[in-house]
């Protein structure tokens, strides 16, 4: 069983016993936390899709720690203007380690319309009606044709290349 999840402005795919580092989150460490905007959850195969979201899905994760990444190095230059600029952060980040996965309704929008769709087709039968052949033969003869195009003309013969 693995989840979709989103915090940070990114998205993360996790199971359950994940140890995940996103971006740094408010609580203190040993905290644990529920994730509540879960995109997907997949269980033996079978995807539940959020449109966006899954309401009342969410994933329990503990707060590990709170650390640094590794350090980006940003390094700006412009040829001939001798412009060099170089500077380099570490972002905050936070370890969690996922505890459960968990979809309270486990159905969406898209699975109940999914469901509702051929319901109704099975309900609704076909109906068969006659057309007015009186109605399109008077537009038909009030307005003329034009099929009666300019037949494409010969290309434009020219002088060069003929010896003259």
């Amino acid at each position: 069983m693995y989840a979709v999840i989103k915090t940070g402005g990114k998205q993360y795919k996790v199971s359950k016993d994940d140890v995940i580092s996103v971006e740094k989150l408010p609580e203190d460490a040993g905290k644990k936390i529920k994730l509540n905007e879960v995109l997907i959850i997949s269980d033996k195969g079978k995807p539940i899709v959020g449109d966006p979201l899954i309401k009342g899905a969410n994933v329990e994760a503990e707060i590990m720690d709170h650390s640094r990444a590794a350090k980006i190095t940003i390094f700006k230059k412009k040829r001939r203007h001798n412009y060099r600029r170089k500077k380099g952060h570490k972002q905050n980040i936070t370890n969690l380690k996922i505890l459960s996965i968990n979809s309270s309704q486990g159905k969406t929008k898209a699975a109940d319309t999914e469901e509702k769709k051929p319901a109704a087709k099975k309900a609704a039968p076909k109906k068969v009606t006659p057309k007015k052949a009186a109605t399109k033969s008077k537009k038909t003869e009030d307005k003329p044709k034009k099929s009666d195009k300019k037949a494409k003309s010969e290309p434009k013969k020219t002088n060069k290349g003929s010896k003259e």
